[in-house]
């Protein structure tokens, strides 16, 4: 008679076989596109390339010797958000583990490398593997983590089941449920809820993401709501990009849209040009503001140069160099600065007047309110914020945020805050205060987590 232990075991072998052959499918599939990319496009050539053979199981020297007589804890932040919300969290825990102790960071964009690079060291930080087996149990055999971290909801299936033989315990921190990937996850429960249940423990953001865990099929005593880890990101280093910003402003009102993204069709606006025409129709017309946009994506920031060309501009990444000039050159005040530099937009959002957080008025869900309210700035949003629904709705219920619907609603709540300096100054108090009330997810985190090593 056949046990039910060895039904699911080969159910498990026939279902992973499957998942291996479609995504060799979709890369096989994709391999003509991504070529043609790297060898034909100056711009995605660095971007495709970067980490290739990291992600194809090559395991760097470097990172060798950071774990070489070391017990590991891996933590996987997909790309930039997710690499300053670990920041806090890796420092605290590698505190807490003391001497002995390698924590190890891998990402998935190169701007999350980047960055992460930058915040923990080139040497202990690399691209993570391709979700094949063969890729990811090199890295497993070579680390031999005692504990994998992953970052809010970065599963993979492949991994989750080479952690699970390898005998390695996996932790989701800060996990999140998008309305999306929570419809989602219901209708193909039978299959993503034994996705989920290879988690060992499950850090969520709030109550409402605990519970959208379960629902999809996690096990209910491995989810925990301990809160957001992005309340608890620490001030941002001095930058001397937002120095340079405040000094060309000369006392004139600076008005900050950070991580703007593309339009969603051929027809529409990328949010930056929305942004720019909030601005143009009021805030600089009556007002005189500094405009600083912001683009979440590095790839962008050509294109978002030719939008504002027609302004007085200048590239932060041009200050020091032979194109320091404020372009197009025949003007000589400064409207416009192009943030076209990683890691300087936290803190370009505590100089601001107003910030304007994108991804909301084109809808990806928007990006964190809370980078800008830490520093007491009014915070403007579109209705798209279903990343951030929790912090959103505290920040509203405090009323600390302006939702705009459009364009038009932009641009009056920019002349409005801007003219009323009070109710700005109190709109931004009350946005702190929210972030003030919230810390204290880091230490729950890192408390949740170094139980689980010790056992």
């Amino acid at each position: 008679m056949v046990e039910r232990g060895e039904v699911r075991d080969v159910v498990q072998i026939v279902a992973m076989a499957l998942y291996s052959l479609l995504l060799m499918a979709v890369l096989v599939v994709g391999a003509p596109y991504w070529l043609a990319r790297m060898v034909f496009s100056s711009k995605d050539r660095g971007r495709y390339r970067a980490g290739l053979g990291q992600r194809l199981g090559r395991v760097p020297a470097a990172l060798r010797a950071a774990v070489a007589g070391r017990q590991v804890v891996w933590v996987h932040a997909v790309s930039v958000g997710e690499v300053l919300a670990a920041t806090r969290l890796v420092a605290e825990l590698e505190a807490a583990l003391g001497e002995g102790w390698s924590i190890v960071v891998s990402t998935t964009t190169a701007t999350g490398q980047a960055l992460a690079r930058e915040r923990f060291g080139a040497g202990r930080v690399f691209f993570y593997p391709l979700d094949f087996a063969w890729a990811v149990r090199v890295y497993l055999g070579v680390l031999k983590p005692k504990l994998l971290v992953l970052m809010e909801s970065e599963l993979w299936p492949r991994m989750l089941v080479e952690c699970g033989r390898a005998g390695v315990p996996i932790a989701v921190a800060n996990a999140r449920v998008s309305d999306r990937s929570h419809g989602r996850g219901v209708r193909v429960k039978a299959i993503w809820g034994r996705v989920l249940r290879r988690g060992d423990l499950f850090l969520a953001q709030s109550e409402e993401d605990a519970r959208r865990l379960v629902t999809m099929g996690a096990r209910a005593e491995a989810v925990r709501a301990t809160g957001n880890l992005k309340y608890d990101v620490r001030a941002p280093k001095a930058s001397r990009v937002a120095e340079l910003i405040r000094e060309a402003a000369a006392g004139r009102p600076i008005v900050v849209a950070g991580s703007t993204v593309e339009r969603t069709n051929d027809r529409g606006l990328s949010e930056d040009e929305i942004a720019i025409q909030a601005w143009e129709g009021g805030a600089r017309r009556k007002l005189g503001a500094l405009l600083v946009l912001a683009p979440r994506h590095p790839e962008r920031f050509g294109l978002v140069e030719s939008v504002v060309v027609e302004f007085p501009y200048r590239r932060a990444s041009d200050w020091g160099t032979e194109r320091e000039d404020v372009q197009p050159g025949n003007e000589s005040r400064l409207e416009v600065v192009l943030l076209d530099t990683i890691g300087d937009l936290a803190a370009v959002y505590g100089i601001a007047d107003i910030a304007f957080v994108g991804g909301s008025l084109i809808r990806r869900g928007g990006h964190n309110p809370l980078e800008p309210a830490r520093f007491g700035v009014p915070v403007v949003m579109g209705p798209s914020f279903e990343n951030f629904r929790d912090i959103v709705a505290r920040m509203q219920a405090a009323d600390g945020i302006r939702i705009v619907q459009d364009k038009d609603g932009l641009e009056s709540a920019l002349v409005e805050l801007l003219r009323d300096h009070e109710q700005a100054q109190a709109m931004g108090a009350r946005g702190r205060r929210v972030f003030e009330a919230q810390q204290g997810a880091t230490t729950r985190a890192v408390e949740a987590l170094v139980g689980m090593v010790r056992r």
